[in-house]
């Protein structure tokens, strides 16, 4: 039996390098026709991302995602509408809410680049509504569509009108869906099946690549590099941005060590209820990094990997030109 593989079932093998200097590689990544830093992002959850550090990173070329808990879609948006912030990128769900918001600032004629529609089961009938209405009222918007696992699903999404898929189910170290349903499929091989649509999910090769976003189960800086020979253009990380001083997550300490409370979209704490949860709150520890050293820090270990890979720029990870084993 095919065994599916997770980050750390995979050992990347180095190729030939022409760079003069490993800070010569170039990290930076085109994502739905605008060009971003690095291929990385905060994960869209409460404990890892919020108004300030979006704006941050919006004014520093990050790409990012803000979360879709506490305030309505229609004040978050009026909000960085009203402040100009130079990326608009926000979070909504398929409730009937969402979709009332989404009529309303259409109405006001509000700006939204990105919108990711962020459910735990993505390959679903309220997802392809939810994309419809979007394409309705605000058809300049770019629709990022998740979370999947399947190519099935990623060619689904895609023709009903997403131009960006997010996979990964139960991979991330709060999430508990492995554990509460049985359902989860391991990142590399997510990834990998996800990004690759020929045999069997397309009749034919006429489409080009889906972007894809690979979200969950990183735990180290090697794992971008990893996700992104899998096929991903984009990799969503919470735990390793969460773990920030300056990150939303609650401060704790524990044995004389500084802790932040790093939960799931689906926990209790994110839900202030009990019923369906399939997350938990993790206390991780501090790095003792603020998220804009953090991200230098990627950035360095990525221009590392690029250098590994024998090229110049993210294309040295694409079509086959990185082996891997299976340890």
């Amino acid at each position: 039996m095919h065994r599916n593989l997770k980050y750390s079932d995979v050992d990347l093998i180095p190729n030939y390098s022409e760079l003069y200097s490993r800070a010569d590689a170039d990290t930076s990544v085109e994502f739905l026709g605008t060009k971003f830093m690095l291929p990385v992002t905060p994960a869209n959850m409460k404990s890892v991302i919020d108004m300030d550090l979006a704006n941050k990173l919006s004014e520093d070329g990050y790409f990012y995602v803000m979360h879709r808990f506490g305030n309505s879609l229609r004040d978050v948006v009026t909000q960085m509408n009203e402040e100009n912030w130079s990326l608009i990128s926000v979070s909504m769900g398929v409730k009937m809410n969402d979709k009332k918001d989404i009529v309303a600032l259409s109405k006001y004629k509000q700006r939204i680049d990105y919108i990711t529609i962020d459910i735990a089961h993505g390959h679903c009938s309220r997802m392809k509504t939810a994309i419809e209405c979007i394409k309705k009222y605000m058809p300049s918007t770019k629709i990022i569509a998740g979370n999947v696992c399947t190519g099935t699903a990623v060619r689904d999404l895609y023709e009903w009108g997403a131009d960006a898929v997010k996979v990964g189910i139960g991979q991330g170290s709060p999430c508990t869906t492995k554990y509460k349903t049985g359902f989860t499929m391991p990142m590399f091989s997510c990834v990998k099946l996800c990004s690759n649509l020929q045999g069997g999910c397309w009749e034919d090769e006429s489409h080009g690549p889906i972007p894809i976003i690979a979200d969950g189960g990183v735990k180290h800086n090697g794992d971008i590099a990893k996700a992104l020979v899998a096929g991903a253009t984009m990799v969503m990380a919470g735990g390793m941005f969460a773990s920030c001083s300056d990150s939303p997550a609650a401060c704790s300490t524990i044995g004389n060590v500084t802790h932040k409370a790093y939960f799931g979209s689906a926990s209790a704490e994110n839900k202030y209820h009990h019923h369906n949860i399939e997350g938990k709150l993790i206390n991780v520890p501090c790095n003792n990094m603020t998220v804009g050293q953090k991200l230098l820090e990627i950035t360095e270990d990525l221009q590392s990997s690029i250098s590994y890979a024998g090229g110049k720029n993210l294309e040295a990870f694409k079509d086959n030109n990185v082996t891997y084993d299976r340890n």
